[in-house]
């Protein structure tokens, strides 16, 4: 297919290279990849991690990127380029891409609170407000914690199942409002302002990352949860699941299938260099998951060592209050052998202190796991509150996830508005795409708004996602045809595809896409009814709910 001279370029290859590395490198990179290894035998779960992205998010990478430049055209253009019955193809990942679009600019209206919330000399987070009559802390919070109780009342006031809807949260809306502003402002002069956006976009978020590393693994009891990350636990590799999250976990996290990386690469030069791109991006991505979890680790190791000690301590005083030791006689250090030595010497008393004896175990606290939302904004608060000068970490941290959450806000949009600027059969559409999401997105500031969140999250995308990539690399390899995308290769970079990529388009990422879809096919029938998670605010605890 013949290269459009008029069509708007990068300025260089490196705004190429970090807008990829920006839409690609994003939450889920902070709140998924460290709850995965933390699940999967720590740094055993590494293993299938680096091999799934050699054997299916690369080469599936490179593809996507090879035809974006090659038909410099958006999805819809680019797949009916290739075949006029392939436009359907195109279509699946933009109607996927505004689904997305709904629902992820609340995550970053979320960030917004959190970070306006922030410069208060106390953060609102850290301890409990007084209840109506000011004679004690609102019980709620008291029987949940601080952090549980901002986020569930203060920033969703989540309602107790998705039945029950209630009123649009004013805070929460207008927090979208300025997310989609800001989205709006960054895309509306296309390319050229994109292209300007992703260098902040793109390295900010590491410079909080290393400040983050600097002051993480300072923090007391850190090497505790950096020691538990890299502890391997082989005999998780012999876990199906393992596998198949591995896949799964690098097939979302480089954005496969929305349609972005086509619409970033049809802005390209066309003999700029994309398969070096392709490697440097794709091992870019995998090395902030694998970075960031350093640092979460490091916050899980200090919240859980905080936790442990704390319990220590509570069992300290119950011990020396109970048997009248004196103050100096019972230390952290030595709370279990007088808990055993106790039991031996005075075992009636000790019987009687019944279910007040807590068992403290560090071990325990940091297997504790913990995804999405619950990660980022209650067990990161909650570490964020422990620390000297919390207003600075809790500034920088919501910065850093605003920015992340932006950066993949803004491949989301292009893969949307790309095809619809290639199309021509309509005028404003950036505005129209940005105004229509935002009337739809304020559903999910509801008060049953979280509970949609998490269905559309959950539930939404998968199997769409995989069934369009399937396809890809089948319509590129045998219908296309592997040697046709040779030749177009060759046009493009001056050399033909080696047998790598040859053999992984051509067979093992399809058999590997196959195997994932109908795993998730089995995997949806035998669950049966979807559930989510509702807030019981009685119990202070989420239940599960059909």
């Amino acid at each position: 297919m013949g290269k459009d001279a008029a069509r708007a370029e990068w300025d260089n290859p490196m705004q190429f290279v970090l807008a990829c590395v920006s839409y690609a490198v994003g939450l889920g990179n902070v709140w998924r990849f460290p709850y995965l290894c933390q699940m999967h035998g720590g740094g055993g779960f590494l293993i299938p991690y680096m091999l799934m992205l050699v054997l299916l998010g690369v080469p599936l990478f490179y593809m996507e990127l090879a035809i974006g430049q090659k038909m410099r055209l958006g999805s819809i253009g680019a797949w009916r380029a290739i075949s006029p019955y392939l436009g359907g193809v195109g279509m699946a990942s933009v109607v996927t891409s505004m689904y997305l679009c709904l629902y992820y600019n609340v995550i970053n209206a979320w960030s917004f609170w959190y970070l306006f919330h922030s410069f208060q000399s106390i953060l609102p987070w850290a301890e409990c407000p007084a209840n109506s009559n000011l004679t004690g802390p609102v019980e709620e919070c008291e029987r949940a914690t601080p952090t549980q109780y901002f986020f569930y009342r203060e920033t969703l006031d989540i309602s107790g199942s998705i039945e029950e809807n209630g009123g649009i949260h004013m805070g929460q809306a207008l927090c979208l409002l300025l997310a989609w502003i800001i989205v709006y402002l960054f895309i509306v002069k296309g390319v050229k302002s994109t292209g300007k956006v992703v260098y902040f976009t793109a390295t900010f978020p590491y410079l909080v990352l290393i400040i983050y590393l600097i002051r993480g693994v300072t923090l007391h009891g850190a090497i505790n949860g950096v020691k538990y990350m890299f502890t391997p636990k082989m005999e998780q590799l012999a876990k199906p699941t393992t596998w198949i999250n591995a896949a799964t976990q690098i097939f979302f996290s480089l954005g496969l299938g929305f349609g972005s990386l086509i619409a970033f690469a049809s802005y390209n030069q066309y003999n700029n260099n994309f398969e070096k791109q392709a490697i440097v991006v794709s091992m870019v991505n995998s090395g902030t998951s694998i970075f960031a979890s350093i640092v979460t680790f490091s916050i899980y190791g200090f919240k859980a060592t905080f936790n442990y000690e704390s319990c220590l301590e509570r069992v300290r005083l119950l011990l020396l209050n109970t048997f009248d030791l004196a103050e100096d006689t019972i230390s952290l250090e030595n709370v279990n052998h007088w808990i055993a030595e106790l039991n031996r010497t005075h075992p009636e008393q000790f019987a009687s202190l019944g279910g007040r004896l807590e068992t403290c175990d560090l071990e325990a606290e940091l297997d504790t796991a913990v995804e999405g939302t619950g990660l980022a904004f209650i067990v990161y608060s909650e570490a964020i509150k422990n620390m000297p000068v919390s207003q600075l970490w809790s500034v920088l941290y919501f910065i850093m996830l605003l920015l992340l959450g932006m950066g993949s806000m803004l491949g989301n949009v292009i893969a949307v508005i790309t095809p619809l600027s290639d199309l021509k059969f309509i005028s404003h559409y950036m505005s129209l795409v940005c105004l229509f999401c935002l009337l739809l997105g304020l559903g999910f500031t509801t008060r049953s708004g979280n509970y949609w969140f998490t269905m559309f999250n959950d539930y939404g995308a998968t199997f769409s996602l995989l069934f369009i990539v399937l396809i890809e690399v089948i319509t590129v390899c045998y219908i296309y045809g592997i040697k046709r995308f040779e030749k177009d290769v060759e046009d493009m970079l001056g050399h033909r595809l080696n047998w790598y990529w040859k053999i992984m388009l051509a067979g093992v990422s399809p058999i590997l896409l196959i195997a994932l879809f109908i795993f998730y096919i089995v995997n949806y029938i035998q669950g049966g009814t979807p559930t989510y998670q509702a807030w019981n605010k009685e119990l202070v605890l989420l239940i599960f709910m059909i």
